[in-house]
Formats: structure tokens, sequence, C-alpha cells
């Protein structure tokens, strides 16, 4: 009976929490945007602005691996409400700063890295969360639901972003950012989430619970060949984000209101293939649509650079990335569906912490590859070349993980 009303009911309670986080959402990339814009703005450095990635980045680097363990070993539910408002009161204490005069602009470097370390705590634990109220046939709906709520959040926030910052001081729009996390806090606070059983492996080792994690990649083979798949093409995709502007600046030399087209049409198609997955809501061969996704990202990559520099190609090119958010979302709902079915419940936070990890890790090295081919040989060549890597990587991982029994 309680597992019956348990899959009745979970919409409901999912949909509390999925409207607090999305406010939080659009509230943080507002922020995150007003900072960004503040430091670019202020100081006209791409110094200053390479500063601020890495800093968003580092807490990822570093302490990735380690938080699935502390998320296993905690009440997810607190991770996520502690996350939430540790990001609000860092913003508030940030405002206070400017009651006593202008910050230096590298202090909204250092701000935006305490941000990203809620951040590392963050997305393990809500991925981690969902399988605890979502029965298993809602799963591949409810993250299509999540990518929505995501895809929107990145259109939305820095548009509303923009705003704030043309009317508002920017201590007023950071403190915008705690109203967000009280919402989100409030949203999952009042939500009943089950919790794991604890006693098992509360005794276990960090040190060894830290290896379990990576053990489990280890056990499922299939999933070993698609993650080492998509973490060896994310270090040819990734760097795609950074050249979008170029793309449409220095090869179609466009205006700014087109690259923010090609921005716009890209989390829109993150946007249309979360709400078709999250609409029919059933995969049931959910690593054979990852690869089709990751060969999404291939094809549109690889047109997007042979295309020729002219008005036409432009609005092909701005197609071609509407389709290439929406592969991108094709590839990662079912990834993130078959991980929460196929791994127990209690290692969902070093799994997903390990995941992360391994994907982030591919940006700096892919950022410091791509930049020498770029300047050297245009920045459409790096868009071939991704295309060419993700037919190959993705090829390779098909005839793996079909004839799995070789290896």
């Amino acid at each position: 009976m309680n597992k019956r009303i348990f899959e009745e009911k979970w919409e409901k309670s999912f949909l509390i929490i999925f409207i607090g986080e999305a406010i939080s959402e659009i509230g943080s990339y507002a922020v995150q945007f007003s900072l960004i814009w503040w430091i670019a703005s202020k100081t006209s450095s791409p110094l200053m602005m390479a500063l601020s990635g890495l800093m968003a980045f580092l807490p990822q680097f570093f302490l990735g691996p380690f938080v699935g363990v502390w998320i296993d070993r905690l009440k997810r539910k607190a991770v996520i409400i502690y996350a939430d408002l540790f990001i609000g009161v860092v913003a508030t204490v940030y405002a206070v700063f400017f009651l006593f005069g202008n910050p230096p602009y590298w202090s909204a470097c250092v701000v935006l890295g305490i941000r990203a370390i809620a951040n590392v705590f963050y997305t393990p634990a809500i991925q981690s969360v969902i399988p605890m109220l979502v029965p298993k046939h809602g799963l591949i709906r409810a993250n299509g639901w999540i990518q929505f709520m995501q895809s929107g959040a990145l259109m939305l926030g820095p548009v509303l972003g923009a705003a704030m910052y043309a009317v508002l001081p920017l201590p007023v729009i950071l403190l915008s950012d705690l109203v967000g996390a009280l919402v989100a806090s409030i949203s999952i606070g009042i939500i009943k989430i089950p919790e794991l059983k604890r006693e098992q492996y509360q005794a276990q080792n960090f040190t060894k619970e830290m290896k379990e994690g990576f053990d489990i990649f280890l056990q499922d083979k299939k999933l070993l060949i698609v993650t080492l798949a998509a973490a060896i093409g994310m270090i040819f995709y990734m760097p795609l984000s950074s050249f979008f502007p170029l793309m449409t600046s220095e090869y179609f030399h466009a205006s700014a209101w087109h690259a923010g087209i090609v921005q716009f049409g890209y989390a829109g198609g993150m946007m249309m293939c979360s709400i078709l997955v999250g609409t029919y809501g059933t995969i049931k061969n959910k690593l054979f649509v990852v690869h089709i996704g990751l060969l999404g990202l291939g094809l549109t990559s690889f047109f997007s650079g042979i295309l020729p520099q002219s008005n036409t190609a432009f609005w092909i090119y701005a197609v071609l990335c509407t389709l290439m958010g929406a592969s991108g979302n094709l590839y990662n709902i079912p990834y993130i569906a078959y991980m929460q079915e196929t791994i127990p419940k209690e290692a969902h936070g070093r799994a997903f912490s390990v995941m992360s990890s391994l994907m982030s890790a591919t940006m700096p090295l892919g950022l410091l590859i791509a930049g020498a081919v770029a300047e050297i040989n245009g920045v459409a060549s790096w868009f071939f070349i991704t295309g060419v890597a993700f037919f190959i990587i993705t090829g390779m991982s098909i005839f793996l993980t079909k004839f799995k029994r070789v290896m």
C-alpha cells in the first residue's frame, strides 16, 4: 500500500521541489551573470575573465572525488538545503562589503569560487534524492523536468541578470540570491524524502568508501565504457561553449545580437529535448539513446565546422547549435537515469560525484589543446575536429558495449 501511494503521489512532491529549485537556479544564474558582467565591464580584462572561470571550476576538481562519500553519509535532503542556503549567505555577505566601499574586482572571482563549492555538494545530492522520491518508471520523466529547469534557468537567468544590472545596484542583486535560496530550502523542507539506513556503512573507512565510488564503474562494464567515451568526448566538446561567440564574431563576422541568438538557440534545444523526454518519459534501452545523443553532438559539430563564411550559413549554424543543445540532453538524461536505476541508492552520492569530477576534469585539458589548435587553424577547425572525434569515440563505445564479452 505504501509503495502504491508513493508511486501515485511522487509527481506532486517532485513538482513542489522542482518549482522551488527552479526559482533558486534562475536567481543564481542571474547573480552569476551580474558578477561576471561587473568584472567584464569594469576591467575589460581577458585575464580576469579567465580567472573567474577557473575559480568556478577548481572546487569541483579538488573536492569532487571526496564529496560523494560525505553525501552518502549525511542526510541528502539536509545537504541540498545547506548548499542552497550557503550560496545565498555568501552573496549576502559579499553585498555587505559594498557598504564599506567597492571591493576589489578580483574578490568577485573569489565569490564565484566559493559559490561553486556549494554546487559540488548540491549536484550529486539532488541527483541522489531523485530516485528516493521518484519510482523507477518515472526517472526518465523526472530527469527530463530537471534538465528542462536547468535549461530554462540558463536561458532566463542571464536575461534577468542583465535587466536587474541595468536598474539595480550590484548589492541589491546579490541579496536576491538569498531570497531564491530561502524559497528552494522551504520547498524541499516541507517534502518528506525517505532516508537510507546508514548503519551498514557508517563505520567504514573514508578512503575505502571513496574507492568504492570508482569501483561502481568498474563493476558495470557498459557504464564504464559509455562514461569513458563521454569523458573523452568532452575533452573536445567542452571548449565549444567558449568558442560560440568567436565562431559568430570572427568566422561569420556577425554581431553580439547574433551571438545571443546562438546561445538562446542552444539552451532552447536543451529545453525542447527535455520537454519531449519529460512528456513521453519511457526509454527502455537507455544506453542506446545515450549513443544517439553523442552522435548528435558529433554531427552538429562536424557540419558547423564545414560551413562557408556567409550570412545564410550563419543561420544554418544557429539551427545546428539548437540541435546540438538537444543532443546534449538526449545523451545526458538517459545516462543519469541509467545510473540512478542500476547503482545502489546508498552509493549514489559517490557515483555521481566521481562522474561529475571526471567530466569537469576534461575542461582544462580541452581548453589547452583547443586554444592552440584554434589559434593556428581557426575556430571552425575545432568544430570539425570535435565532430570527427565523436564519430570515432561513439563508434568504439557502441561496438564495445554491444560486444562487451570480448573485454
